[in-house]
């Protein structure tokens, strides 16, 4: 079902910014996917104003070209998508290090879920 183009969701804004800053035109991402030559822009248009979402596989297929995890585009905190981004881009060695740094800050006292022993 269409969606209204005054209001762009949350996937439709990530897939422009991640298309952006890979430098890839929206015909040639639309290609890059299986879209048609002839409609790949203006489908990719679509799905960037929120116009129409594509189906999952389709999602999935732009987030593995774009090189970045599914969660990404449909993650509505700008904080937690860029760490997100960041962290599909690390290495083992960086998303480890990230993950004892979440861990950690997860487990002190100003978490109210901490419990003194």
């Amino acid at each position: 079902m269409p969606k209204t183009p005054s209001s762009q969701s949350v996937f439709s804004r990530r897939l422009r910014e991640a298309r952006l800053r890979s430098g890839i035109a929206q015909d040639r991402l639309g290609v890059m996917i299986g879209l048609d030559e002839g409609c790949s822009s203006a489908r990719m248009s679509r799905y960037e104003n929120g116009v129409h979402e594509p189906p999952f596989p389709v999602i999935a297929n732009i987030a593995r070209i774009l090189k970045l995890p599914v969660a990404y585009f449909f993650c509505d905190d700008d904080r937690l998508a860029e760490i997100i981004r960041t962290y599909s881009s690390a290495s083992e060695k960086t998303r480890q290090a990230m993950f004892d740094a979440v861990t950690a800050l997860g487990s002190g006292p100003e978490n109210p879920t901490h419990r003194k022993k």
